[in-house]
Parts: structure tokens; sequence; C-alpha cells
């Protein structure tokens, strides 16, 4: 089985194309949550699919680990990346309880648009291409079965200390505003995987302190309406 977490599709693509290639199910790790399925059935292969945040692992990613209780043959562990993928492979081992057979990694455009550019379509493309190539190399050692770190871009290990405080920082849903092009569609409440978007008077409003910060809402927003930070001048993206 090959879980993911996804909210603009990179790794929910990646997972997609694994469990194709291998005769393999991907499977939402939110769905999951949401439906207190994690006392599941061993399998062959057990995938963990997630994108980097500060330097290690969405908190939905850090609490799907914590919990779920199943048992495989061979774990693997591949995190998406736009810089470099932390220590999110420390972090996926400290919290499932065991030592990953292998660990990945593979470069996509990264959707914290505050900070990166995705307003080239040309750039977005080659980026996306690059990631393709790179898969078809992970897939094929992940069905021969390779073991062994084959992470790129790893930063020291003491930056480990850096992501929980950053994280902390970065998810501060203060930091979201709502221009006047929002139409109160209210597909940003609808698709918050921790609930913290409500409608009141026609506008969103953040209810709570603190997000997962994966940016769903303002990616998906079809007025573009939601920003954070810079994200206005750069932006959105979902994968094709």
């Amino acid at each position: 089985m090959i879980f993911y977490f996804s909210s603009t599709g990179n790794c929910r693509y990646i997972a997609e194309q694994i469990a194709g290639a291998t005769q393999d199910s991907a499977v939402s790790m939110l769905g999951c949550l949401q439906r207190r399925e994690l006392d599941l059935p061993d399998c062959e292969v057990l995938g963990i699919v997630s994108p980097t945040y500060a330097w290690g692992l969405p908190d939905i990613v850090d609490v799907f680990l914590r919990h779920v209780r199943i048992r495989s043959r061979y774990t693997f562990f591949l995190a998406t990346y736009g810089t470099t993928p932390g220590n999110s492979a420390y972090f996926a081992e400290k919290y499932l309880g065991r030592p990953l057979d292998a660990k990945f990694s593979i470069r996509m455009p990264d959707n914290f648009t505050p900070w990166f550019d995705l307003s080239d379509p040309e750039k977005v493309a080659a980026e996306n291409a690059r990631a393709d190539e790179k898969l078809r190399t992970v897939i094929a050692q992940i069905r021969a079965r390779e073991t062994g770190n084959f992470m790129q871009m790893e930063p020291p290990f003491f930056t480990c200390l850096v992501h929980r405080p950053a994280y902390d920082r970065l998810r501060k849903t203060s930091h979201f505003e709502v221009g006047e092009t929002c139409i109160g569609c209210g597909l940003c409440a609808k698709n918050c995987p921790v609930h913290a978007i409500q409608m009141q008077n026609g506008k969103p409003v953040w209810v709570k302190q603190r997000c997962t910060m994966c940016l769903g809402c303002l990616h998906r927003c079809p007025k573009f309406a939601i920003r954070y930070g810079a994200s206005y001048k750069h932006g959105q993206y979902r994968h094709p």
C-alpha cells in the first residue's frame, strides 16, 4: 500500500504512479485519519509519500505515522521537495517506530508560493518533466526492492531542531488574507483538511490559530482571492 498526503497533487501523482507500476494501491493518509482506519492489514510493501514542510513533515503525516498499525516486508519513504527534503526521512522513521528499508526524494514545484515563484508555466512544466524522469528511476528501484538512502539535498542533521519552531511560525493562519475578488464559493472551507476555515457572511474566516499550511485553499481558489504574504505575485499551482 502506498500512502500519501497531498494538497495540490504532487504527492498524489507520485503515489499513484508508483502504485500503478507495482500493481499496488495508493491511499490518502487524510482519508484514513478521517475514517479512523489506522489498524490495517499486513502488506508486502508499505510506501509513505509526503511533501516536505519546513525541513520536516506536515502534521497530518506526523499524526498518521504515529498511529497507523501495519506490518510490511519492504518499507520505503519518499519526500517531494522544492529546495531540500530536510530531515523528513528521520521524522518518518521516528514516528513509524521502525527502520525504513529505502529513502527517496524527488524535486518538484514547491507550492509554498509566499517564497517560491510558480508564475512561469514553462518553468513549472520543465520541473515536472525532470521529476517524471527521476520518478522512473525510483519506480525501478522500488520494484527491485533496493535498500538504502537515495535522498538528495539533505541538510545537516542538526537542522531537525529547526523544523518544529519554523513550522509553527509558518502555519499561523494570521498570515492569510482574502481579497475583493472572493465570490464566497466556500471551496476553501470545504476542502481544508483540518477545518480551520468557516464561511461567515459569505467570506472565509480562519477559526483556528494554526492549520496544516498545505495552501490548498490558496491554490484551489477559483478567483485567486486568498493570499499569504507575497503569494499573489507567484501564481497558483496544481499538478497537471
